[in-house]
């Protein structure tokens, strides 16, 4: 199972990270934190030292009520910062987090690798013809409405089921346009009640009938720290164990705050399984 980054087989049968770097001013963990670009390029470089193989740059928060940024807004912020990361870490594979086409392609022309789009194509109609054009990987998530409707779209008919379906659909509309490397993101958090959070990870083997790698962001969400009455600065400790569980289940990448502690998850479950 491998997907085309720039012209590099990146090869997912072995678990793989992916590092979260947020510009935003409004993130739920990090918001605000990496606001300049020696803060960037310390954080970046950490989280290649630690063994990311992808580096996930989002300009624009996705969570829960997150307030609306404009296209010109997003470019703004985002282009920039992946010229920056590639003039120092040339090799960095970079995946843009955006529901925006022409977001992603301009990030994509000046190098980034992957998009990343939490509506599944389904807030941008000219997203996965965008993909297509650009022959790039493209990962799909599950959500419904948007960040500031989702939490009130939890109404299920059979929530896994549901959700695989929604994702036979997209896939065979990408595939129709030419859409080749496509990964899969069941959307821990988005439209989901914490409850249908575990029983999503609690059946996600069923996700490999999809035949598409699997990608998994648990790290540090309120289905942690909500369910242990903390907060997500305390929550490390339980999206390690979430993420093992994650990779048990077959998770090809985990999508991740903190790299270093999901790479020895990574290392110990591959041992376990040999």
């Amino acid at each position: 199972m491998t997907i085309n980054c720039k012209g590099k087989l990146i090869d997912l049968a072995s678990p793989k990270v992916m590092g979260i770097l947020n510009i935003t001013p409004d993130s739920f963990f990090d918001g605000g934190k990496y606001n300049d670009e020696k803060e960037i390029l310390r954080q970046v470089d950490k989280m290649l030292s630690g063994g990311a193989t992808f580096i996930d740059v989002g300009a624009y928060s996705s969570r829960p009520g997150a307030d609306f940024l404009s296209e010109k807004e997003e470019l703004k912020r985002i282009v920039p910062i992946v010229e920056l990361i590639l003039e120092h870490f040339p090799e960095t594979l970079i995946s843009v987090d955006t529901y925006r086409a022409k977001v992603a392609r301009k990030c994509i022309e000046v190098g980034a690798a992957l998009i990343n789009d939490i509506s599944g194509g389904k807030m941008d109609e000219y997203m996965l013809q965008t993909v297509a054009d650009l022959q790039v990987p493209y990962i799909m998530m599950h959500m419904r409405g948007n960040p500031k409707t989702m939490q009130g779209l939890t109404d299920y008919d059979d929530l896994v089921k549901d959700i695989i379906f929604y994702f036979s659909e997209r896939i065979v509309t990408a595939r129709a346009l030419g859409v080749i490397d496509i990964i899969i993101d069941p959307g821990f958090g988005f439209a989901k009640t914490l409850e249908q959070n575990y029983e999503l990870l609690s059946k996600l083997e069923l996700f490999k009938m999809t035949d598409k790698p699997l990608l998994v962001g648990i790290s540090r969400k309120s289905m942690i720290y909500k369910l242990l009455e903390t907060t997500p600065d305390k929550a490390l400790n339980a999206t390690t164990s979430l993420n093992t569980v994650a990779l048990q289940k077959g998770a090809s990448i985990l999508r991740v705050h903190d790299v270093k502690e999901a790479m020895e998850c990574v290392k110990l479950v591959e041992m376990l399984s040999q």
